[in-house]
């Protein structure tokens, strides 16, 4: 436990910065009943059949306890011919939030062959990609560091070089361009599959607004000690705000809203998504390089034992919004499924 005065130290570090007051935490069951819990056709043309709420209890695809919400896919049954795909899960929060700091604190993120999980946040009125799509967790299959990625509307470009850890991928965020792409930055040691779940996991951090542009942070479990006291305890959050500045460290990806790319024009108010798919247009294209067995549907659709580590398990996810906003930014508005 960190001493009295570095606390002390963390209160008067946000007197000078811009200061992000707790807009809603969500935390164990609270998963449960404030997010929507949709069952469409996989839009990414996946292998998978979104369930409900009730389902995913009644299979056990769901669970929450104090300080814990699971997500997984079926890890048990063979997928019946006919069918959409692999049961699993797909949970939109019902809350929407512009100039925000978010923080994911995560202890395993689904992995393995033909698994292609995202946590991500969309336009509340599009449509997409209309409002702009945050990618803040990604990647497919074998992959062994995370993709952040911004998809928009015309016209927004990022430059090629930037003060972060991360490395670019991408710099056009246009959707229409390169089969939507995006403009994407890798690289943060420890943030994807297998590794991550093998350090214990970690926390994400990811700011937005006109001032700041986007920028996201990643902390290993393993670097508890360089993390900062209001991510690491949302408790001491509640004390002091928020306030991402040099204390946090270099972020592992920038984003920066210019005239190379409009923050108005491009972003608005975004809900939080969080899903779990198979094969489909990324994982199932990238498949047969990704030193897999076989082929992705075989996989998905006739070895359910590949799927056991196909889960996700939040510790919780805090949204912060500017101080002098109101708590609750918006009415829970219905989500159609």
């Amino acid at each position: 436990m960190r001493s009295a005065l570095a606390l002390l130290a963390a209160l008067a570090s946000v007197v000078a910065a811009q200061v992000y007051t707790l807009a809603d935490a969500y935390v164990g069951s609270e998963f449960l009943g404030t997010w929507t819990w949709q069952t469409i056709v996989d839009p990414t043309n996946g292998d998978v059949n979104y369930v409900d709420l009730g389902t995913a209890v009644a299979q056990n695809l769901t669970y929450a306890s104090l300080d814990k919400f699971v997500m997984r896919a079926d890890s048990t049954n063979v997928v019946a011919n006919g069918t959409r795909g692999r049961n699993s899960i797909r949970v939109l929060s019902n809350r929407a939030y512009s100039d925000s700091v978010a923080v994911l604190d995560l202890e395993h993120m689904p992995q393995g062959c033909a698994t292609w999980p995202a946590f991500w946040s969309l336009s509340q009125t599009g449509p997409w990609p209309d409002g702009g799509e945050i990618d803040i967790i990604e990647g497919v299959n074998l992959q062994t560091g995370n993709l952040m990625s911004l998809h928009t509307s015309p016209n927004c470009t990022m430059p090629a070089t930037r003060t972060m850890s991360g490395g670019v991928t991408s710099t056009i965020c246009d959707a229409d361009y390169n089969s939507n792409q995006g403009c994407g930055v890798s690289g943060a040691p420890l943030s994807y599959g297998a590794d991550f779940n093998g350090a214990a996991g970690g926390w994400f951090a990811v700011q937005r607004g006109a001032a700041t542009g986007i920028r996201a942070w990643f902390w290993s479990r393993q670097d508890a000690a360089s993390v900062p006291l209001a991510v690491q305890y949302p408790l001491v959050a509640a004390i002091t705000g928020v306030s991402p500045d040099a204390s946090w460290g270099e972020p592992y990806a920038v984003f920066p809203m210019d005239a190379e790319c409009n923050y108005e024009e491009h972003f608005n108010a975004h809900q939080f998504v969080f899903d779990l798919t198979f094969c489909g247009d990324w994982a199932g294209s990238a498949y047969p390089t990704s030193g897999c067995p076989g082929t992705c549907t075989d996989l998905v659709n006739n070895h359910p034992e590949a799927f056991t580590e196909a889960y996700w398990e939040v510790n919780g996810l805090w949204i912060y919004t500017p101080f002098g906003q109101p708590t609750s930014p918006n009415p829970p508005y219905p989500s159609s499924s």
